[in-house]
């Protein structure tokens, strides 16, 4: 196979599946990793690709869409669970804790605390729905115009958020970079600063393929963050980016 047939075939496999790795690419070719590895290379300079720790994930749009939810909601994958097992940690009783309506934070649900009791803000119809029966958690649901996601962020949410005191946000979005968080629309981001400016502490729950993209609109500053975390397939050069800049992060291990 020419150097140029693997490439086309790099691109296919990576619009169907939407992640390839590094060694999976060696031996499904029968080449050496490294001769992948310059293929990712030149194929990312040529804009076709995003290189990650071990592989490479599409390009990302910056106006890309959220999922639907019947992709959203589900089991989640081994760095989701992951992120989220390590982030319940935090949660401790009697508090207030923010919860959004994204895919990691419907993995979250699973791992929250079943031993004491607390709080859970949310503007997600899912979110609440799950958790409406859990005695041992108080779930209030900001209300607002309904998305097709189930998820409320209007400037009807925005309000309502802004009434709310938070002791721990759970924070994502599309892209974390040294100039912020940010996601795909300016109104999920309008109300994100809401929730995170009345949070005592706002950590971030970010995958690999998150770190050094910057979407369309801009959420908050690191500043904003007291925490990071994220999983192991993410880069120590992009770890110390966004460390040089004060924020910690969190490598949760998901073995």
């Amino acid at each position: 196979m020419f150097t140029q047939e693997r490439r086309d075939k790099i691109l296919e496999l990576l619009g169907r599946e939407g992640r390839v790795l590094a060694k999976d690419l060696a031996d499904q070719f029968e080449v050496s990793i490294d001769s992948i590895r310059r293929d990712l290379s030149i194929m990312e300079e040529e804009k076709l690709l995003k290189r990650t720790h071990g592989g490479a994930i599409p390009l990302p749009n910056v106006r890309k869409l959220p999922h639907p939810p019947s992709e959203r909601y589900g089991e989640g994958n081994v760095y989701q669970n992951a992120i989220a097992k390590q982030a319940a940690a935090y949660i401790s009783e009697n508090e207030t804790v923010f919860i959004g309506g994204a895919a990691i934070h419907f993995v979250l649900l699973k791992y929250l605390p079943k031993h004491f009791h607390f709080t859970v803000v949310t503007n997600s119809l899912k979110i609440a729905d799950t958790l409406k029966d859990a005695e041992h958690i108080q779930t209030y649901l900001i209300g607002g115009k309904i998305k097709p996601s189930g998820n409320m962020t209007d400037a009807l949410a925005n309000s309502l958020a802004s009434q709310f005191t938070i002791d721990l946000s759970f924070a994502t979005g599309g892209g974390l970079s040294v100039k912020g968080l940010s996601t795909a629309t300016p109104e999920v981001a309008s109300f994100s600063r809401t929730i995170a400016e009345n949070s005592r502490r706002n950590i971030c729950l970010a995958e690999h393929y998150q770190f050094g993209i910057d979407f369309f609109a801009r959420m908050y500053p690191l500043k904003a963050l007291n925490m990071i975390i994220t999983d192991e397939e993410t880069s120590k050069e992009e770890i110390a980016k966004i460390e040089a800049c004060g924020v910690k992060v969190i490598v949760a291990e998901s073995k």
